[in-house]
């Protein structure tokens, strides 16, 4: 289908998708969520002006609600939903305690990815890929951390070659080639992360996801699956999938039928894990390549936003790289390049905290969709159906959470003698009712933990090989905001020379 087409046809859907909502708001009983305050107009039309609005004004319009009902709850208008919006330790608190047969965390999730059509029925049914990735990925870091570092420093070295120049490089971009790299080394292994077509297919997967989800979800429950149809190129990603890594596959089970599955030099990474777990049409080729493409998805956006939203600010302050060279030079003196290292990289830890709670993933976290009616211990109430979320970026920014919040503090988490404050509360990985960037809760993210150390692990291989900065001194380059979703620049570039010093 041709440019002009798609976007005739494009066109089309969302106006029918506008009759379609109209008739909705038409109905009767539409005010289950009535008691609570709305930012934006509540009238049935003028209701939909202000869903427009918020695509491009979210970000505002979350603030607002916090500013004028903090600690309480308020609902922001989307394009087919009222959606709440709950602040304060308290009800922050009741979302985390509450059961996911009351507020679901999957079903909420599964509906703002449209997971059935950018990743598929099965991921959203069968998740037996979470355990693994909160237990058997965790208790590997240790065991994983030399393949980490080694696939590291080639992918650093093969993006950012360490000259006595400096060079440009693309930030956002390099970042997501790295991790992809790196993350596929504990996923797939050698040779594959190294496949040039098999990243390239990840990253496009990655960003074909996020494009898809934001597409389909404009769109009523009605003709999702038309428009998924139509616009999204998901079943060509997984058959290219499927030429990377069914040869792997395959093999791999035919060595487990032969010498049984635990069979010598099997390989410890997370592709060997599925294929263990997984039963009846999850052992197929076809959805193994999914469920690894889907972690690749989890894995290579949001670690990269980090990684890239604190690169900026490294870079447009170089007078941090001496402390943390300092931080990461006596960590690994004390206990070699190991997880026992990592963990006591202390001004790391902070520095990447503090970038999180600088930007996180946007103003909204937690995201549950009520499968029951359900009343907060306000008497906030909640029916089925509904969707409620935390605030995250005005948490973030309150001053009774954070003094001088606006202020980037890359050691505000330690103290002056180098020590965390307060111990393992303040560490990246801790999420609290003020620190909600990976959510909080049974439901906080569950890779946070390989994620934080393989960010550590970079941020110390980083600083220790190179100097940065900013072609413009000091200038943090802005990040870029869809609606209530935030990312780095994704066109600035870093300037990176061999260390000098």
């Amino acid at each position: 289908m041709g440019e002009d087409q798609s976007s005739t046809l494009i066109y089309a859907l969302i106006a029918l998708a506008t009759v379609i909502y109209f008739a909705r708001l038409l109905k009767p009983g539409q005010s289950s969520l009535r008691g609570i305050p709305a930012i934006g107009p509540t009238a049935p039309i003028l209701s939909y002006y202000g869903a427009i609005q918020y695509l491009s004004r979210g970000r505002e319009m979350v603030q607002e609600g916090y500013d004028k009902y903090k600690g309480g709850a308020f609902k922001v208008p989307e394009l087919f939903r009222w959606h709440v919006v709950v602040t304060g330790h308290k009800l922050i608190e009741d979302l985390r305690k509450a059961s996911p047969d009351e507020l679901s965390f999957n079903e909420a999730s599964a509906e703002f990815l449209a997971v059935d059509f950018t990743l598929g029925p099965a991921i959203h049914q069968n998740t037996y890929h979470v355990p693994i990735v909160k237990n058997q990925l965790t208790r590997n870091i240790s065991t994983l951390l030399p393949e980490v570092k080694d696939e590291l420093q080639v992918a650093f070295n093969d993006l950012i070659p360490p000259t006595d120049e400096w060079i440009k490089v693309p930030a956002l971009n390099t970042v997501m080639q790295i991790i992809c790299r790196v993350s596929n080394r504990v996923f797939v292994g050698l040779p594959k992360c190294r496949d040039l077509d098999y990243r390239a297919l990840n990253i496009e997967f990655t960003v074909g996801v996020m494009k898809g989800a934001f597409v389909i979800n404009m769109f009523p429950k009605l003709l999702r699956p038309l428009a998924a149809r139509l616009l999204t190129n998901v079943p060509t990603n997984i058959s290219r999938g499927v030429k990377h890594l069914e040869p792997i596959i395959r093999e791999r089970f035919r060595l487990m039928e032969e010498y049984g599955t635990d069979y010598d030099g099997k390989p410890n990474d997370m592709l060997s894990w599925f294929m263990d777990e997984a039963k009846g049409e999850e052992r197929s080729v076809r959805a193994l390549v999914l469920r690894i493409l889907t972690l690749n998805f989890a894995s290579i956006h949001t670690t990269s936003m980090s990684f890239t939203h604190a690169l900026y600010h490294l870079a447009a302050n170089p007078e941090y790289l001496a402390p943390l060279r300092e931080d990461v030079t006596r960590a690994i003196k004390q206990e070699g390049w190991t997880r026992d290292a990592l963990q006591k990289m202390l001004k790391v830890d902070s520095f990447l905290r503090e970038s999180h709670r600088h930007h996180g993933i946007g103003s909204l976290t937690m995201t549950r969709k009520a499968l029951k009616d359900f009343t907060f211990s306000d008497g906030t109430f909640i029916p089925k159906g509904a969707f409620v979320s935390a605030a995250e970026a005005p948490t973030h920014f309150d001053e009774a959470n954070y003094e001088n919040s606006e202020v980037f503090d890359p050691w505000r988490f330690v103290s002056n003698d180098g020590n965390n404050i307060e111990g393992v509360k303040n560490q990246m990985v801790s999420t609290s009712t003020d620190y909600v960037t990976f959510g909080h809760g049974r439901f906080a993210c569950p890779g946070r933990f390989f994620a934080a150390n393989e960010l550590k692990a970079m941020m110390a291989h980083l600083v220790l090989t190179y100097d940065i900065k900013m072609e413009n001194e000091g200038v943090i380059p802005e990040p870029v905001w869809y609606s209530i979703k935030v990312q780095p620049n994704p066109t600035a570039e870093v300037m990176f020379r061999r260390r000098q010093s």
